[in-house]
């Protein structure tokens, strides 16, 4: 499905030199708020929200929470230095400013935010902070002084079976500050709920991948009770699996496909990735270099289990101030619950131990935002920028940018003015050095997940990176034995009919952007010319079945191999949101002693004819045999056999050259190399 042609930096340019845009104008209605007639419209109300039922059965819509972004000054200017310091070829490449330099030139200035404050308080709003360099001011106030600051009620809707919240006309501001105004976000729960990974299918692929749990398509699953923020719920690998890839075949089960399949692997350690991306044969380590991370809440054993982890598995634990953690205080209950509380503790684990297992010695910075919803990790997104301590960004979520209702009718979730938010801080982010990371999704197409063929936001965006998936064969020498895309289709044993029942799973996310119509310039000559931005821009591993092995504090309700009641657990885990940290760990390495890589995209397109990346493709087995425990946690309710595939990812496919699985392909010796000399 192809929309109008949508503008990405530009949002940002019109809004802040007063252009109309998307629907961006001032008009001059009746004003709920401020001392002028003219209002400025923001962002016009959810379309969906003409055709969806009003949830009358929930209480009214108390007290809320918004955020009022503003726009960077001289914003075309800012987008030009994007691409001058970015860019290879350019004479100014690498020549980026600092922090204090960009606030002196671009940021909001203290004016623009007394004027919006001004208004605000005026409408009854409280102001709750400030964002970092200016970038949003976070209000919160009744219902009634919502619809005074910005002209519209709030109201709980019934979408797709869930209670959803939004605006019920156009978001305005008062005309006086409108070219300040470039999004307000808070007040539109449809399809703002981040999950890590991206994963929205019938397998959460962040999570342990526990056969049987679900994902709704809305709403992320919630692993324990309202507002819990204790040790998740534990899970534990079954065996036979392996210690290295073919290690052990399953000679006990029927053949598939006339073959004997090897069982999966029990989870690769970080020595093995390591050896197969060409990190141990560079020598480099990270050293000197900060990654930092984005995630919903932070787990309060994070960083003994990430230490523990890394001793269990041979490596050093992190050095006294190589690990920090930048948590932004919980405010809002309500928010914990929806975005099912510590569910996103492993999410979490994952990224610090893949980050630190690829890199063990850079520094890994962690920012635990208020929730999942996607303002408030723009806020933490944000205050990496301020902060300019990190030089990479690796997020392991996402949203997607439109959903299918009930009624056959497709909804927008993202919107130009949401873009113009999330741009302003990658573009401070690229012209500081700094480079966004993003997971492509766990997903596959998404038509499976949302009804409608997609890539996902943020990972669609420009200007990040986009991260997809593979299914990678490490052999017994710690040698890449094979890597092909990662796509399950999941077949079921039956006793008297071997494998039946072929479900397709989970899959990389990819395509060509129907958002972003336009091809971003590293990409031409590379992607068709008349298709939009390609997602993903490389890839590293992320099937569960080929994934790696990671370790958390858990709730173990019967007795395991790791004994009962809370404990340390270790388990396999997989997804796009393995694939992120590891390849931002991976640029780390390559960035050791050298200046900032920044915004990666124009130099890794730059390599592609160099055959710098493992060119990912069809290869290797048909899939692997997979064991679980039927309760997830022992032997006593009995195992389950199944065959996990390799390579078959919804409509997307693998192919020499880039691809919507992979895209460029994956990390090797000859590229981190190529990088040390840039």
């Amino acid at each position: 499905m192809r929309r109008a042609r949508r503008m990405t930096t530009l949002a940002t340019a019109a809004a802040a030199a007063g252009i109309l845009l998307g629907g961006v104008m001032s008009v001059g209605t009746a004003s709920a708020a401020g001392n002028s007639s003219a209002r400025h419209v923001v962002s016009p109300a959810p379309a969906w929200t003409s055709r969806a039922e009003h949830a009358v059965t929930r209480q009214a819509v108390q007290t809320l929470h918004a955020k009022v972004w503003l726009a960077p000054r001289h914003a075309a200017a800012l987008t030009e230095l994007v691409r001058s310091v970015s860019d290879p070829t350019s004479a100014n490449y690498g020549k980026y400013v600092t922090a204090a330099q960009y606030r002196a030139r671009f940021a909001p200035e203290a004016a623009q935010v007394a004027a919006v404050r001004s208004w605000l308080t005026k409408a009854g709003l409280t102001i709750e902070t400030v964002g970092p360099d200016n970038h949003y001011l976070a209000v919160t106030g009744s219902a009634g002084a919502i619809a005074a600051a910005f002209g519209t009620n709030v109201q709980h809707f019934i979408v797709n079976g869930a209670t959803e919240m939004a605006p019920t006309s156009a978001i305005t501001v008062p005309a006086s500050i409108g070219s300040s105004v470039i999004a307000v976000t808070g007040l539109d729960t449809l399809g703002h709920y981040m999950r890590p990974g991206s994963s929205t299918g019938t397998r959460s692929t962040s999570a342990p991948d526990v056969p049987g749990a679900g994902v709704s398509a809305q709403r992320p699953a919630r692993h324990s009770g309202p507002s819990d923020l204790g040790p998740a719920p534990g899970f534990v690998n079954a065996r036979p699996c392996s210690s290295y890839y073919g290690q052990k075949t399953d000679w006990k089960d029927p053949r598939f496909e006339g073959k004997r399949l090897p069982y999966s692997v029990c989870g690769y350690k970080p020595k093995q990735l390591r050896n197969a991306y060409g990190v141990s044969a560079s020598g480099l380590s990270g050293r000197g270099v900060t990654v930092a991370i984005t995630d919903a809440f932070a787990s309060p054993t994070l960083a003994k289990d990430a230490n523990t982890y890394a001793r269990r598995q041979g490596d050093r634990p992190f050095s006294r101030g190589q690990f920090s953690e930048h948590n932004a205080p919980i405010t809002d209950p309500q928010r914990v619950e929806d975005c099912g509380g510590n569910a996103w503790y492993g999410e979490q684990s994952l990224d610090v131990e893949a980050v630190h297992g690829i890199a063990p010695k850079a520094n890994v910075a962690y920012y635990g935002a208020a929730s999942c919803y996607d303002d408030d990790l723009m806020a933490a997104l944000a205050q990496t920028v301020t902060d300019n301590q990190a030089s990479m960004v690796t997020n392991s979520w996402g949203e997607p940018t439109y959903i299918m209702l009930d009624d056959g009718t497709v909804a927008r979730v993202i919107d130009d003015q949401l873009v113009a938010a999330y741009e302003s801080i990658f573009l401070q982010g690229a012209v500081q050095g700094i480079g966004f990371y993003f997971s492509s999704g766990d997903d596959g197409d998404e038509v499976a997940a949302y009804g409608v063929k997609q890539t996902d936001y943020p990972a669609s965006d420009p200007y990040v990176t986009a991260v997809g998936g593979t299914a990678l064969a490490v052999n017994r020498q710690g040698v890449r034995a094979f890597e092909t895309g990662w796509g399950t289709v999941r077949y079921t044993l039956d006793p008297k009919h071997g494998w039946t029942s072929p479900t397709w799973l989970y899959g990389a996310g990819g395509g060509q952007s129907g958002w972003f119509t336009s091809l971003p310039w590293y990409q031409q000559g590379l992607l068709p010319a008349d298709s939009g931005r390609g997602v993903p821009d490389v890839a590293m591993v992320a099937d569960p079945t080929t994934g790696m092995l990671v370790g958390q504090t858990q709730v173990f309700p019967k007795w395991t191999r790791f004994g009962k009641g809370t404990k340390y657990g270790e388990y396999r885990v997989g997804g796009t949101s393995l694939a992120s940290p590891l390849m931002a760990g991976v640029n780390a390495d390559a960035q050791q002693g050298h200046r900032r890589i920044g915004f990666a995209n124009p130099l890794i397109y730059s390599l592609a004819k160099q055959h710098v990346y493992f060119d990912v493709t069809p290869q290797g087995d048909r899939g692997n045999i997979r064991v679980d425990f039927s309760n997830g946690l022992n032997g006593s309710d009995g195992k389950a056999s199944t065959v996990r595939t390799f390579d078959e990812d919804s409509s997307l496919s693998t192919n020499p050259g880039w691809d919507n699985v992979t895209g460029l392909g994956t990390p090797t010796l000859r590229y981190l190399r190529t990088l040390q000399r840039h």
